[in-house]
């Protein structure tokens, strides 16, 4: 089976470290959306590196390459794809930055694209308590995350030499989470049926430090 309508993801890992898990886990996904008939933009995290958010450099400054990188391939793109390595029980601290100069942009890049995350560690746990927290800012600002985040357990022998899982029954979840996104962004893409503004201060006064709606 394939997509209907086409769909383009921009997909990518999280992890600066070259030949990550989660970057062996990106590109697993990037191979079953084309599979499927989707679009693949592949990048990778260094693609959106930044210096440390500071209101003051972008005052004076503007915003770094790596942030507008990531806010014109979120711009072409019908949905994102994120793998992310869990630091600390959260997000690496890279990612969170980029988000952080992403979200000052007008209009909001993040708004209405849908997402996939998913996670790969060596760990029982795969990665998912840092999906969680990567969750809260991207639904704050306006992204609609997928229900299910897949996350891979003891991922550094999860992998096959033709970088697919080797248990069958985690393939074929891994699978089911790729093309029920892609069916979802498809939908949302061609059968649009409404669409809703977003506040970021609910309550409060709307004044120059405070106005981010977009509708």
């Amino acid at each position: 089976m394939s997509l209907p309508q086409p769909v383009r993801c921009l997909v990518f890992p999280a992890s600066l470290r070259h030949d990550s898990l989660n970057g062996r886990l990106a590109a697993l996904a990037e191979r079953t959306i084309e599979a499927y008939g989707g679009t693949v933009d592949p990048a990778t995290m260094r693609d959106f590196d930044c210096p440390s958010y500071d209101g003051d450099v972008q005052d004076a400054e503007g915003f770094p390459p790596g942030a507008e990188k990531l806010r014109s391939r979120l711009e072409e793109a019908d949905a994102f794809v994120i793998s992310s390595p869990e630091y600390n029980f959260s997000m690496p601290g890279a990612l969170k930055n980029v988000i952080d100069w992403v979200s000052r942009y007008g209009p909001q890049p993040f708004r209405g694209k849908h997402c996939l995350l998913m996670s790969a560690s060596p760990s029982m746990a795969g990665g998912n308590r840092g999906l969680w927290a990567l969750r809260q800012p991207l639904e704050h600002l306006g992204a609609d995350v997928y229900p299910d985040m897949f996350s891979l357990a003891q991922a550094h022998q999860a992998f096959s030499a033709e970088g697919r899982i080797t248990d069958p029954q985690l393939q074929h979840w891994f699978d089911g989470n790729i093309t029920g996104f892609l069916d979802l962004v498809e939908a949302a893409k061609h059968y649009p049926c409404a669409k809703s503004a977003w506040i970021e201060f609910l309550g409060e006064a709307d004044t120059p430090a405070t106005h981010r709606v977009e509708q």
